[in-house]
Protein backbone atom coordinates (compact mmCIF):
# COMPACT_ATOMS: atom_id res chain seq x y z
CA UNK A 1 0.00 0.00 0.00
CA UNK A 2 1.33 3.44 -0.89
CA UNK A 3 0.49 6.37 1.47
CA UNK A 4 1.81 8.96 -0.96
CA UNK A 5 4.50 10.33 1.42
CA UNK A 6 8.06 9.21 1.01
CA UNK A 7 9.89 7.96 4.16
CA UNK A 8 12.26 10.95 3.88
CA UNK A 9 9.32 13.36 4.08
CA UNK A 10 7.73 11.41 6.94
CA UNK A 11 10.90 11.91 9.01
CA UNK A 12 10.90 15.62 8.14
CA UNK A 13 7.27 15.98 9.28
CA UNK A 14 8.08 14.19 12.58
CA UNK A 15 11.10 16.46 13.18
CA UNK A 16 8.98 19.57 12.53
CA UNK A 17 6.25 18.33 14.89
CA UNK A 18 8.87 17.59 17.58
CA UNK A 19 10.38 21.09 17.20
CA UNK A 20 6.97 22.75 17.43
CA UNK A 21 6.18 20.73 20.57
CA UNK A 22 9.55 21.66 22.11
CA UNK A 23 9.12 25.37 21.38
CA UNK A 24 5.56 25.22 22.74
CA UNK A 25 6.74 23.58 25.96
CA UNK A 26 9.48 26.20 26.33
CA UNK A 27 7.03 29.07 25.85
CA UNK A 28 4.61 27.54 28.33
CA UNK A 29 7.39 27.14 30.94
CA UNK A 30 8.58 30.73 30.37
CA UNK A 31 5.03 32.04 30.80
CA UNK A 32 4.59 30.07 34.04
CA UNK A 33 7.90 31.29 35.46
CA UNK A 34 7.18 34.89 34.48
CA UNK A 35 4.24 35.00 36.86
CA UNK A 36 6.36 33.49 39.67
CA UNK A 37 9.37 35.80 39.28
CA UNK A 38 9.79 38.60 41.76
CA UNK A 39 12.10 41.55 41.53
CA UNK A 40 14.63 42.36 44.25
CA UNK A 41 14.81 45.87 45.71
CA UNK A 42 16.79 47.57 48.46
CA UNK A 43 14.96 50.33 50.36
CA UNK A 44 16.59 53.21 48.44
CA UNK A 45 15.63 51.63 45.08
CA UNK A 46 12.09 50.96 46.27
CA UNK A 47 11.70 54.54 47.47
CA UNK A 48 13.16 56.03 44.26
CA UNK A 49 11.14 53.84 41.86
CA UNK A 50 8.41 51.94 43.71
CA UNK A 51 7.00 48.80 42.09
CA UNK A 52 3.32 48.76 41.09
CA UNK A 53 0.98 48.26 44.04
CA UNK A 54 0.33 44.57 44.60
CA UNK A 55 3.22 43.29 42.46
CA UNK A 56 5.23 40.48 44.08
CA UNK A 57 8.73 41.74 44.93
CA UNK A 58 11.54 41.09 47.37
CA UNK A 59 12.87 43.72 49.75
CA UNK A 60 16.34 43.24 51.20
CA UNK A 61 18.16 45.23 53.83
CA UNK A 62 18.96 45.49 57.52
CA UNK A 63 16.36 45.38 60.30
CA UNK A 64 16.85 48.69 62.11
CA UNK A 65 17.66 48.58 65.82
CA UNK A 66 14.67 49.44 68.03
CA UNK A 67 12.13 49.13 65.21
CA UNK A 68 10.80 45.61 65.90
CA UNK A 69 7.32 45.69 67.43
CA UNK A 70 4.82 42.88 68.04
CA UNK A 71 1.20 43.82 67.35
CA UNK A 72 -1.69 43.14 69.74
CA UNK A 73 -2.71 39.92 67.94
CA UNK A 74 0.66 38.39 68.98
CA UNK A 75 1.33 37.07 65.48
CA UNK A 76 1.93 40.19 63.42
CA UNK A 77 5.21 42.07 63.68
CA UNK A 78 6.18 45.46 62.31
CA UNK A 79 9.73 46.64 61.72
CA UNK A 80 11.77 48.94 59.50
CA UNK A 81 14.19 47.76 56.81
CA UNK A 82 16.93 50.21 55.92
CA UNK A 83 20.00 50.37 53.73
CA UNK A 84 21.65 53.51 55.12
CA UNK A 85 19.93 55.71 52.52
CA UNK A 86 16.23 54.92 52.92
CA UNK A 87 13.82 53.19 55.29
CA UNK A 88 10.76 51.07 54.45
CA UNK A 89 8.20 49.99 57.09
CA UNK A 90 7.39 46.27 56.91
CA UNK A 91 4.50 44.26 58.33
CA UNK A 92 4.57 40.44 58.59
CA UNK A 93 2.14 37.93 60.08
CA UNK A 94 3.49 34.44 60.68
CA UNK A 95 6.29 32.45 62.22
CA UNK A 96 9.50 34.45 62.41
CA UNK A 97 12.78 32.68 61.49
CA UNK A 98 15.17 31.94 64.39
CA UNK A 99 17.90 34.16 62.95
CA UNK A 100 15.59 37.17 62.59
CA UNK A 101 16.73 39.85 65.05
CA UNK A 102 17.23 43.60 65.04
CA UNK A 103 20.45 44.62 63.33
CA UNK A 104 20.50 41.54 61.07
CA UNK A 105 19.91 41.20 57.36
CA UNK A 106 16.54 40.20 56.01
CA UNK A 107 14.90 39.45 52.67
CA UNK A 108 11.13 39.94 52.73
CA UNK A 109 8.94 38.60 49.94
CA UNK A 110 5.64 40.41 49.50
CA UNK A 111 4.14 43.55 48.03
CA UNK A 112 4.15 47.31 48.56
CA UNK A 113 0.88 48.82 49.75
CA UNK A 114 -0.35 52.25 48.55
CA UNK A 115 0.54 53.79 51.94
CA UNK A 116 4.22 52.81 51.49
CA UNK A 117 4.16 49.85 53.89
CA UNK A 118 5.66 46.61 52.62
CA UNK A 119 3.44 43.62 53.52
CA UNK A 120 5.61 40.50 53.66
CA UNK A 121 4.32 37.00 52.99
CA UNK A 122 7.69 35.37 53.73
CA UNK A 123 10.74 36.43 55.77
CA UNK A 124 14.19 35.06 55.08
CA UNK A 125 16.74 35.89 57.76
CA UNK A 126 20.28 36.39 56.54
CA UNK A 127 23.43 35.73 58.53
CA UNK A 128 27.04 36.72 58.03
CA UNK A 129 29.87 34.44 56.94
CA UNK A 130 30.88 33.89 60.59
CA UNK A 131 27.59 32.19 61.47
CA UNK A 132 27.84 29.02 63.56
CA UNK A 133 24.72 26.97 64.35
CA UNK A 134 23.74 26.82 68.01
CA UNK A 135 24.34 23.08 68.13
CA UNK A 136 27.96 23.45 66.99
CA UNK A 137 28.83 26.60 68.96
CA UNK A 138 30.34 24.91 72.04
CA UNK A 139 32.14 22.11 70.16
CA UNK A 140 35.75 22.01 69.15
CA UNK A 141 36.49 22.12 65.42
CA UNK A 142 37.13 18.36 65.34
CA UNK A 143 33.87 17.60 67.16
CA UNK A 144 31.98 19.90 64.78
CA UNK A 145 33.46 18.15 61.73
CA UNK A 146 32.49 14.76 63.18
CA UNK A 147 28.93 15.95 63.86
CA UNK A 148 28.58 17.30 60.31
CA UNK A 149 30.03 14.07 58.86
CA UNK A 150 27.41 12.02 60.75
CA UNK A 151 24.59 13.92 59.07
CA UNK A 152 25.83 13.33 55.53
Amino acid sequence: MNTGIKPKHQRLVLVVIALVALVGAGLLAAWALRSQASYFFVPSEMQAAPPPTGQAVRLGGMVEEGSLKTMQDGVTIAFIVGDGKARIPVRYAGIVPDLFVEGSGVVAEGRLEPDGTFVADTLLAKHDENYIPRELKDMTEAQARAAVAETQ
